[in-house]
């Protein structure tokens, strides 16, 4: 999860909020001063906080599990004036670059709505992006915009339609599509865990082919 903003995702697994992954590098007071002294320097090169690191090597004090998933987040905006999201930014996108995985590992990001990631480089680590584009005109400019700024970075992307009807689906350009679910729509409403749908299984092993 590098979504700063987001509390709820994790009500939606069933499992409860981990602890900030930030905290384990010293903060984001810590991170953003090492970010500064990087930039001070003048080198050009970036800081680097992490070597190499596997998912079994993730601290457990800021995973948690569900199943065979687990799920950490990169840090919360919590305070009033705590400043920007940058540091966590930095984070997200040393951590995924450092990532190595097993064969039978994958990592699926959760970003913040939008395309400032793409400004922090977040998706230099990823193999695949999954754009989610929603029936509005803002949203399609919107996935217009990933689409474009991903063929730039070279690479793939899936386009995914969600919450769609019949009509609707019929004005958006995607990969796949997702229907309205009103049993999802009632579950994120009241914050609780997401009840299994074909739909979504079907759209997950297409996008996996994808990758």
């Amino acid at each position: 999860d590098t979504d700063e903003s987001n509390f709820g995702i994790y009500r939606n697994f069933g499992v409860e909020q981990p602890k900030d992954f930030v905290e384990y590098l010293g903060g984001k007071d810590s991170v953003r001063r090492e970010l500064i002294k990087s930039i001070q320097s003048g080198s050009g090169e970036r800081t680097k906080m992490f070597k190499e690191i596997t998912i079994d090597e993730i601290p457990e004090d800021y995973v948690v599990s569900k199943g065979s998933i687990k799920i950490m987040a990169i840090g919360k905006i919590r305070d009033f004036g705590e400043g920007c999201a940058c540091p966590m930014g930095a984070v997200a996108r040393e951590f995924l670059e450092a990532l190595k995985l097993n064969d039978d590992e994958c990592v699926v990001v959760d970003t913040d709505a939008g395309i400032e990631h793409f400004g922090r480089g977040v998706e230099a680590g990823c193999d695949l992006i999954i754009a989610v584009v929603e029936p509005s005109y803002e949203s399609i400019q919107l996935t217009n915009k990933i689409v474009e700024l991903a063929n730039k970075i070279r690479k793939k992307v899936v386009v995914l339609a969600n919450k769609v009807d019949n009509e609707t689906a019929k004005l958006i350009k995607a990969d796949e599509y997702l229907p309205f679910k009103k049993e999802i729509y009632i579950a994120c409403l009241e914050g609780k865990e997401l009840p299994e749908v074909n739909e979504i299984k079907n759209v997950v092993n297409k996008i996996y082919m994808h990758g």
